[in-house]
């Protein structure tokens, strides 16, 4: 059926501005607009396009800026499709139109935009460019830095383009140099980046003490994983890394748990893990009391720690000290555990003591080859104790009960350590290790509290911890 009077007035005037964009008529075209602002972006009957798919498609750079530069109520849509989809950015590619291009590029046409065939403006501009011989609009897509490596549907790249057309040497030429320059600017955000990353590590690990070898391994993983990326950012293509899963062997206090948050952190920085976080287990939270109850609870942890590190505290407590008829079902856990651990969602650390530590690798014929890394952490010896004390009372957090005090200047580490050898016995530094200093401090601040008099208003004195307050509590921690 016909349309009303008023439907074909407007499908006229609509035809009328897109022949003024065509033919290049600027008075025609700023007189119809004056009548109606709404034709700015109105779309012609059989192609969808707009005024400004038109003028972009001859090249009619002055009635383009008339229409980009319109202050109406209505707004030029720069992204318009048609009904190939199609923005006016792909009308001068195809078309060769080098200055509507730029003029379009330089009012922030997107340079990646994709047809319902999936062909960005550089696919159109190369093809032109290899049936013409005239590269002039490839140039300026290249440095708006538009991607020589997008796929259209069938999964072709500008560059395929490139191989199956005609010969073109300069197009070629002009190409495969965008690449280099563009592999080259990645290369250099990827180094700074990586400098980044290796210098927030180090911070970390200045706070550790001792664990020379470890420290050593950390540092190997975060330089492999940081020239990987490195790598991929030249559009190398590697192998990806699989999660390392680890056994953490040594006594209390030797700094296993705090070295799993570390890694979880260096793990997530460089893109292996998805989260930072680690999940702490023990026997308890993955053991049930009955038949059928501890598969369903260590899968809930195993869940709770994905995209992270699961952390298996005393994990030799998993595996019972004497070969019984029953099943313990901490065999079972233990079980669930590797089940999961090739599925690369997740990290496991099992931690305990070295020598119970070993029914639990020769528990399962599986575990030393999904455990690929055994980590030994070495009792501290006094003067490491006396860095981790330093380094607490040096970073200490709003809600720690030392926060705001400091020690006095004779509190050095060689002093302290002297201290701590004359005050502790080497069974005590090895039951505790860095477990001794919390409650060391604890204990000074209480000798501090009760040495001071309730008169005193020497405000540095009030939060100066001294040597005899340290000594006081050592010695209230050995008896």
């Amino acid at each position: 059926m016909p349309g009303s009077r008023d439907q074909r007035a407007g499908s006229n005037r609509a035809a009328t501005i897109h022949g003024c964009a065509q033919s290049g008529d600027l008075i025609g075209l700023q007189k119809r607009l004056q009548e109606d602002p709404s034709l700015l972006n109105a779309r012609n009957d059989i192609m969808a396009q707009t005024p400004l798919h038109i003028a972009a498609g001859y090249n009619n750079v002055g009635i383009m800026r008339v229409l980009l530069d319109s202050r109406g109520h209505e707004k030029i849509e720069l992204e318009a499709r048609n009904m190939y989809g199609e923005t006016p950015l792909h009308m001068a590619a195809k078309n060769g139109c080098n200055e509507a291009l730029q003029l379009l590029l330089d009012h922030g046409a997107f340079v990646e935009a994709k047809a319902n065939n999936g062909m960005t403006p550089l696919h159109l501009s190369v093809w032109y460019s290899l049936h013409t011989k005239d590269c002039s609009t490839v140039s300026p897509l290249l440095e708006y830095n538009a991607d020589c490596n997008a796929q259209d549907n069938e999964g072709m790249t500008p560059l395929n383009h490139l191989a199956q057309g005609p010969s073109n040497e300069k197009l070629r030429e002009l190409l495969h140099q965008h690449l280099e320059a563009r592999r080259k600017r990645q290369a250099i955000e990827a180094c700074s980046e990586t400098k980044a990353k290796m210098e927030e590590l180090e911070q970390t690990l200045t706070g550790l003490v001792g664990l020379p070898d470890l420290k050593l391994q950390l540092r190997k993983w975060a330089r492999g994983m940081l020239l990987d990326e490195k790598r991929r950012a030249l559009d190398l293509i590697i192998a990806d890394r699989k999660p390392p899963h680890m056994a953490f062997l040594g006594n209390p206090g030797t700094g296993k748990t705090m070295v799993a948050r570390i890694l979880g952190r260096l793990l997530y920085m460089v893109g292996i893990l998805p989260s930072d976080k680690v999940t702490e287990v023990q026997r308890t939270d993955l053991v049930g009391e009955f038949v059928g109850h501890t598969g369903p609870k260590t899968r809930r942890k195993i869940k709770e720690a994905e995209g992270g590190i699961l952390f298996v505290d005393e994990a030799y407590r998993l595996i019972p000290m004497q070969k019984s008829d029953d099943k313990d079902y901490g065999i079972e856990a233990l079980e669930e555990i590797m089940s999961v651990m090739d599925s690369g969602k997740v990290v496991v650390i099992f931690a305990g003591y070295s020598e119970p530590m070993k029914r639990v690798i020769s528990s399962n014929e599986g575990f030393c080859r999904r455990v690929t890394k055994f980590f030994y952490f070495d009792d501290f010896n006094t003067n490491e104790l006396a860095q981790i004390l330093h380094l607490k009372m040096n970073n200490q957090e709003k809600n720690s009960q030392l926060y705001g005090f400091r020690l006095h200047p004779t509190c050095t580490i060689e002093a302290i350590a002297d201290l701590i050898e004359r005050e502790t016995t080497e069974e005590q530094r090895k039951e505790m290790n860095g477990g001794l200093v919390d409650p060391l401090l604890v204990n000074a601040r209480e000798n501090l509290d009760l040495r001071l008099d309730l008169d005193c208003i020497d405000a540095s004195s009030l939060v100066t911890i001294t040597m005899e307050d340290l000594e006081g509590g050592l010695r209230l921690m050995s008896r």
